[in-house]
């Protein structure tokens, strides 16, 4: 039998209703606390239990006064009770305070109180925002020795916390075990998969929750348009707008940013900008959105527009949003707006640059081929300490601008901090390669095999009719592959006669020229492309998401094949959008 806490009547009289008026102030609660005190009532745990409660809850509780007063009020309550420590708890971890939710929970146990179903759902609540993945594990052991581990609320909880730190496993057993999933419950594990970047997971999670009659609420469709997002899975983000629209429901501005994301991140920033022009209410997060997706797709020029009219509008920018505007200005070339815009977030917003504003100058000035000042940049900002991600960015550069030297001296210095990372060695072997230097590419390669490092694999997805397709280099598991394999032949032959060489120095460099060629052919996006003007229709635009940066060689062919196929080809690759038309991309070769 599930035990419940017992909830103790407040008394009706004007002291208790002058709490109420009072509500999360300070300064009104301490006047109550006075009459309470003078009504006698000092010893009534009802009253303090109420008054500790807001007192908790109020926006100055952080304090050091607020924290002492509520130190001494609790002092003052006699035999605290499991009602009392529940107020506590509950309050601590609804209104963002997880780390007092903890210590209220200690001291509980320490009374040696039973604690309820509703002290385990918010204590488990706090572990999941500190992310605090070892207490949170003592907090469930108890949670099963008191007979707590079948209660719907306490399981959803704990399905939310082992999803918050990535502990996917027991995320899932737990939910399995849910008997009558609540929407909640539903929720949990669908952002957990998303959380954790497994989209296709919380896709799956939403679809069995369909099959099961359960209706989505807005907290659901976010976490659906955040997957489809990651996913490039256009298809299913129009269904969550079309949902809205036939049930009559005008998106909030959270459910609004997710479907500016959603668009935006699918390549589609029309709708998203329509989207963001038809909320009713933009707040900081939804501006960044927006600005984010002109930066992405290259417009800069647009994403600096947007930025202006955002501080006109009276909001202030947050460290997210120089993030957004930095790396628009990076993709765009706008060098002098990026240092100015870098410069202004200390000037005219007391803003300290972190290590993501630090990595997106650094490539702003590396894509612009100012090495020199990168460097610099780089002593002076970090102190000579210079986090792998600003040494990646860096790497980055060297490689684009073929500054092998240079290149050789950041990789080492980067290998020094992050060994373990096998993309780095990729990247040195790639500047080896550059240079000729296949001594030194064959001991990068020894070294990855000795320590078990393996490259990231590359794959392109393309979603039709509904159905993703993925495919990876040299990929033979589809069903059409010898039409596919067909076709690109045609094609290559086609854009060849229109003026494509292939840029061999994107392949192994110990193959010769031809076997070079080949190698090439089959990258996972050529072959995407071919599958996709093979099924398609002549008009229609064909949209491909690739996990990893597009190589050069690719980049060159997907001019061509917008050219002599008349069509329009959208490409998501790791770090930004390409709209190939009519043989020209929307980036300007400036990648």
């Amino acid at each position: 039998m599930i035990r419940r806490a017992t909830v103790h009547p407040f008394p009706h009289s004007p002291t208790y209703e002058a709490l109420l008026r009072a509500g999360r102030r300070v300064r009104p609660l301490q006047q109550v606390h006075a009459r309470i005190v003078v009504a006698g009532h000092h010893r009534t745990r009802s009253f303090l239990t109420k008054l500790l409660t807001l007192i908790l809850c109020s926006s100055s509780s952080a304090s050091c006064s607020t924290a002492a007063y509520a130190r001494s009020l609790f002092l003052s309550i006699p035999e605290p009770d499991t009602f009392l420590f529940n107020s506590l708890i509950t309050a601590a971890a609804k209104y963002g305070r997880p780390a007092d939710a903890i210590v209220h929970y200690r001291r509980m146990s320490a009374a040696c109180l039973e604690p309820s179903n509703y002290t385990f759902t918010s204590v488990v609540k706090a572990c999941a925002d500190l992310s605090a993945s070892r207490t949170g594990r003592v907090v469930h052991s108890r949670v099963i020795s008191n007979g707590f581990d079948s209660d719907v609320f306490v399981q959803t909880a704990l399905v939310v916390f082992y999803g918050k730190t990535g502990d996917l496993h027991h995320a899932r057993k737990l939910f399995d075990r849910i008997p009558n999933r609540t929407v909640v419950a539903w929720n949990a594990m669908i952002a957990g998969y998303e959380q954790n970047g497994l989209a296709e997971e919380a896709v799956a999670i939403f679809q069995s929750m369909q099959v099961a009659g359960k209706e989505p609420d807005s907290a659901t469709l976010v976490s659906l348009l955040s997957a489809c997002s990651q996913l490039g899975a256009l298809n299913l983000g129009q269904w969550v707008n079309d949902y809205l629209v036939n049930k009559g429901l005008e998106p909030n501005v959270v459910l609004g940013t997710a479907l500016i994301n959603m668009y935006a991140r699918c390549g589609h920033l029309e709708k998203a900008r329509n989207i963001f022009n038809g909320l009713q209410e933009r707040n900081v997060v939804a501006w960044t959105a927006m600005i984010s997706g002109y930066g992405m797709h290259g417009h800069g020029h647009q994403a600096i527009k947007l930025f202006q009219q955002m501080k006109s509008s009276g909001l202030s920018p947050n460290d997210v949003t120089f993030v957004a505007v930095l790396s628009a200005c990076a993709h765009a070339g706008l060098v002098s707006e990026g240092q100015e815009t870098f410069a202004s977030m200390r000037r005219d917003y007391g803003l300290v640059p972190r290590v993501e504003h630090q990595v997106c100058l650094v490539d702003m000035l590396g894509r612009a081929g100012l090495l020199d000042e990168a460097m610099l940049f780089i002593r002076e900002e970090t102190r000579g300490l210079p986090g792998p991600e600003v040494l990646t960015a860096m790497l980055g550069a060297c490689k684009m601008h073929k500054n092998f030297s240079l290149g050789v001296e950041v990789a080492e210095h980067l290998l020094a901090i992050e060994p373990g990372n096998p993309a780095h060695y990729v990247l040195l072997s790639n500047i080896f390669a550059l240079a000729g230097r296949m001594d030194r590419v064959e001991k990068i390669r020894n070294v990855m095999i000795h320590r078990h490092l393996k490259k990231q694999i590359g794959y392109s997805l393309i979603e039709i009719n509904q159905t993703a397709h993925v495919f990876r280099m040299g990929d033979t598991s589809h069903q059409q592959t010898m039409e596919i394999y067909k076709y690109l032949e045609e094609l290559i032959n086609k854009i060849k006669e229109a003026g494509y060489v292939p840029e061999t120095s994107a392949a192994l460099h110990e193959l010769e020229e031809e076997e070079r060629e080949f190698a090439l052919r089959f990258h996972s996006e050529k072959l995407t492309v071919a599958f996709g003007l093979m099924n398609t229709s002549k008009n229609s635009l064909i949209r491909i998401v690739k996990n990893l940066r597009m190589c050069n060689d690719c980049h060159l062919a997907f001019n061509f094949i917008s050219l002599v196929s008349g069509r329009e080809i959208i490409v998501r690759d790791k770090h930004r959008f390409h709209h190939f038309k009519q043989g020209l991309c929307s980036c300007q070769n400036y990648w």
